[in-house]
């Protein structure tokens, strides 16, 4: 039987009965309380606080940290390795990512893995699947976690399990609002923070969980990948307010590459940033999907116009 297209590289069987389908969903104490208590901040404090001010912030800063920080610096470096950089940037891309609120980068190293791994089965757990209720899912992904019966051994590579920074992000990622929550409060009173750091943390993370949700269910596709439990879907019109990441069968099709909107028709500020870095020279080995390996489960569905 041919694996490779099962092969994660952070995630390696454990025995014969190592599968994606058994599993349990509980809820989780940490995830669940995290996004409550912002959603109540938000929705209240949003509303008692709100000002031209607080909103542009709240704006701006979403940008920057889901742009420069969540499929940057975690996605497309951190998981992907798609490009190569200074320790320094790489560092404060990172930061920014952690700074999203979804947590340290060690656990969403494992969050991407293992659900790129189970959906690259014949069969996963619907938990990786996107396809129940929406309710439903959205109870399931902001507010519990799945405990396999027979997990992988996740495997972080060393120089990433090593690194302090990394050590010290994946402890203290909640705190880590805290230098910019003094730092709006001293610019724009306690209006700021709520907008800056709630309300900003709770769109991020619905946000995030939306495209999920949606990429895995409906769109558009160039790509079939044969054998997997899950496609990908690109979603039209969705590229600028998520930074790219709406070009999900894209993704699916080239996991590595840099670049996720393919064509000009779709929009990719995340790789618009990447090419202002290598206009600085601050990045280097960018990876494109002429650069990926053949994959023989990847079938074409029509001329994609790469």
């Amino acid at each position: 039987m041919n694996t490779a297209p099962l092969q994660v590289r952070r995630m390696r069987p454990v025995c014969d009965e190592t599968n994606p389908l058994e599993g349990e969903i509980i809820w989780s104490p940490v995830k669940s309380l995290w996004f409550t208590t912002h959603l109540v901040i938000a929705v209240v404090g949003g509303w008692l606080t709100i000002s031209t001010g607080a909103v542009l912030l709240s704006g701006g800063f979403t940008v920057i940290t889901l742009c420069l920080g969540h499929t940057v610096g975690l996605h497309r470096l951190l998981i992907h390795r798609s490009f190569n950089c200074p320790r320094w940037l790489e560092h404060a891309l990172v930061h920014l990512g952690t700074v999203v609120g979804m947590g340290g980068p060690f656990a969403m190293l494992y969050l991407h893995d293992i659900r790129d791994w189970a959906q690259r089965h014949p069969a996963c757990h619907p938990f990786f699947i996107d396809q129940r209720p929406i309710w439903r899912d959205a109870l399931w992904q902001l507010h519990c976690r799945l405990n396999l019966k027979h997990p992988p051994q996740f495997e972080i590579e060393r120089e990433v399990r090593e690194d302090r920074f990394y050590q010290v992000l994946e402890r203290t990622w909640m705190l880590q609002q805290l230098p910019y929550a003094v730092l709006f409060y001293l610019l724009g009173g306690i209006g700021w923070v709520v907008w800056g750091i709630s309300v900003r943390i709770v769109v991020s993370l619905i946000g995030h969980w939306l495209i999920g949700y949606f990429a895995h269910n409906t769109g558009q596709r160039d790509w079939h990948l044969q054998g997997h439990a899950v496609q990908g879907y690109n979603i039209p019109h969705l590229g600028l307010i998520t930074m790219g990441e709406c070009w999900h069968n894209n993704h699916h099709a080239f996991p590595d590459s840099a670049r996720l909107g393919l064509t000009q028709a779709q929009p990719d500020p995340g790789w618009w940033a990447l090419r202002a870095l290598n206009f600085f020279g601050l990045i280097t080995q960018v990876k494109l999907p002429a650069d990926m390996p053949e994959r023989p489960e990847l079938i074409p569905l029509k001329t994609p116009g790469l």
